[in-house]
């Protein structure tokens, strides 16, 4: 078995470099199918079994039997991810594991997407998720648990890995439109609209694509809202348009270009309770220009990857909470600079991957810094992957220099031990650590918080955060079964946390953030599905995670201890098929304004039903309801307006050439 498995991983090199294999991919007769790879764990392929990490994929064709307004859509379903109403007017998070939405790293083919610096942690990574077009999503992996020794800084929760649709030697072309309309409250409905084209532009030489997206939600109101005529979700009108081109050179080299700009507007009215003017009006536009350019070689001995990423991010801000207080529009604008490189090859039974990065941010905001704010941090990382009889390891390290704090190196073991050719157990430990940005560690840089009435300014005394982490558990797969379960443990030492009014004696204009906490999360995911025939079946998944504040004993905010979701699928007929979805999110504690400690907010649970018919070989339709039930938050959520959108019902096409 050890001598089937060195092979095994000798014939993965092939696929280690990702963004190398698919051009070439597209060539062949009979194409390498990544849809139940996962690379992002090891950038190399694994299956479900045998992947260092604990992991899951969401393929296309599951993206297309439901509605998907943007990234948090997608994964809510997965174990381990909770996603988080992050405001009071209907931004969302992806928080893994317990832990906060700053630690799960958001990339696209394995490139960092971030604008945290410009719009800070206060409001999530909302604008993030809504940078991906759905239309062109190939698949997603979700890795749950630290990977610093590959990515480093801000993975410590996990890593959420989109990979897009690459352009094919064969033209293909479509167009899709969905629609959603909210049965309960005012306004609300939701459009999409796409269109996909893709071929050579030169045959086997020269391939292409273009996709172009369409996003528009009307802002919804309820009855339930604390404040009449606020908004429980904002407007939201976005346009996406994402292109590339892959030149092969030969059979063993491709130059790969890629290109994409987002236009994303929000407003909302929300609820400023406490403050002189109770409504305020929330409106934000966030214009995101991306640029890559790489080189790839598959050759006889190694893979290799050259590459060169270029994210901008203006943001106009023109909240009247800040035109209010300080007396101007705000500005911000943000230049992420990556230059990569990494190699993967064999030595002997080893699998070696090493590479190394260059990461350049440069911060400008008219209100705060008043001057440009540029951070350097550097990388080296290497990673080997053997076998010991019927144990497989993964052995990895990265070391991190930072231009403000100095050097970090992020250690990774992991082990599989094949009981048999589908079972497994699965374990490791790593370390992670997360440099605070710019927001957070420059004095000259301060954020508008108590709703107007106060600032939080930074502090460059602050250290990264580090964590700690351990996993183990089994996993059993074979034609119609998977099941498995992972126990894990997460230790946050030097946590930064923002200081806040504990009224009604500590009210101070001016406070900063600090290292004072400490954090643990543990807990375990369940999970399963069973094929009971080829047009039937059934998947389910649970997570238990305990999030305690170390220094006061209390629970993390935000953080339910019971997600759980089950599902059912049935192809009723060779041409139509039915999904029906559950999900359940258990209790959890929520902030409270002017509450001096946390107030527990209880459970909710949603129903969503959906159908696909192929009418034809080119047309598809869908349909479907979205919260059966009509289920609604507790009166502690309800008031700081973190409501949960009523029944919806969505209707969709896609017609594809």
């Amino acid at each position: 078995m050890s001598f089937v498995r060195n092979i095994n991983r000798r014939r993965a090199i092939s696929l280690g470099v990702l963004g190398g294999l698919l051009p070439f991919a597209a060539l062949a007769d009979n194409s390498v199918t990544l849809e139940d790879s996962i690379v992002t764990a090891s950038q190399t392929a694994h299956s479900q079994l045998s992947v260092p990490a604990s992991a899951s994929v969401i393929t296309r064709a599951e993206l297309e039997k439901m509605p998907v307004y943007d990234l948090a859509d997608a994964v809510k379903r997965l174990p381990g991810v909770h996603i988080n109403t992050s405001s009071a007017y209907g931004r969302k998070e992806i928080k893994i594991r317990g832990m906060d939405s700053d630690y799960t790293l958001l990339l696209v083919n394995g490139r960092r997407i971030n604008s945290r610096d410009a719009l800070t942690s206060n409001y999530a990574n909302d604008f993030d998720l809504s940078s991906i077009p759905m239309a062109a999503v190939e698949r997603i992996e979700v890795i749950r648990g630290p990977m610093s020794s590959l990515y480093g800084a801000d993975a410590l929760g996990g890593v959420v890995n989109v990979i897009l649709r690459q352009p094919t030697n064969s033209t293909e072309a479509g167009v899709a439109y969905s629609y959603e309309h909210p049965t309960k409250g005012d306004n609300g409905d939701r459009h999409i609209s796409s269109g996909y084209l893709s071929g050579a532009l030169i045959e086997n030489k020269l391939l292409g694509n273009l996709i172009v997206e369409s996003t528009d939600q009307a802002a919804w109101q309820t009855d339930k809202l604390s404040l009449k005529g606020t908004d429980a979700t904002e407007k939201r009108q976005g346009a996406n348009v994402l292109g590339s081109l892959s030149w092969l050179l030969d059979e063993q080299q491709s130059i790969d270009l890629d290109f994409s700009h987002r236009k994303d507007e929000r407003k909302a009215r929300w609820n400023n309770a406490g403050a002189p003017a109770p409504l305020v009006t929330n409106e934000q536009e966030m214009d995101r220009t991306t640029f890559g350019l790489s080189h790839n070689g598959n050759w006889d001995s190694f893979n290799s990857r050259v590459r060169y990423y270029y994210e901008k991010v203006d943001l106009t801000d023109d909240s009247q909470i800040m035109t209010t207080l300080r007396g101007r529009v705000g500005e911000v604008e943000q230049n992420n600079h990556t230059v990569d490189g990494q190699i993967s090859t064999t030595l002997g039974s080893h699998l070696l991957t090493a590479g190394s990065e260059l990461r350049r941010t440069t911060l400008e905001h008219n209100q705060n810094l008043g001057k440009e704010t540029e951070v350097d941090q550097k990388a080296v990382y290497l990673q080997d992957e053997f076998s010991l009889g019927d144990l497989d390891i993964t052995l990895a390290g990265r070391w991190d220099d930072h231009e403000v704090f100095g050097g970090a190196f992020s250690p990774r073991l992991y082990g599989i031990y094949n009981l048999t050719d589908n079972w497994v157990l699965k374990g490791g430990a790593g370390k992670a650590f997360k440099a605070p940005d710019i927001t957070q560690s420059d004095e000259n840089y301060s954020v508008l918080a108590c709703r107007g009435m106060c600032q939080i300014v930074g502090n460059p005394d602050l250290k990264p955060e580090t964590s700690v982490s351990y996993e183990l558990g089994t996993l059993y797969q074979d034609e119609r079964l998977q099941a498995g379960i992972m126990f894990f443990n997460n230790e946050i030492e030097d946590m930064i946390v923002s200081d806040s009014w504990r009224p009604p004696l500590y009210r101070p204009r001016v406070m900063t953030y600090t290292n004072v906490s400490k954090a643990r999360i543990q807990g375990y995911e369940l999970q399963g599905s069973y094929a009971f025939t080829d047009a039937v079946t059934a998947r389910a998944n649970y997570t238990y995670s305990d999030a305690e504040n170390r220094d006061t004993g209390n629970e993390l905010n935000y953080s339910p201890k019971h997600v759980g979701n089950i599902g059912l699928e049935w192809q009723a007929l060779p041409k139509l098929g039915l999904n029906l979805d559950y999900q359940y999110t258990g209790s959890q504690m929520l902030v409270i304004p002017n509450k001096a400690s946390s107030v527990e907010s209880d459970a909710y649970h949603t129903v969503s039903l959906g159908t696909k018919f192929q009418a034809t070989k080119e047309l598809a339709l869908k349909a479907g309801v979205n919260n059966l039930t009509d289920s609604k938050r507790d009166d502690v959520a309800q008031s700081i307006d973190h409501l949960l959108m009523g029944r919806t019902v969505f209707v969709g096409f896609s017609y594809d050439l």
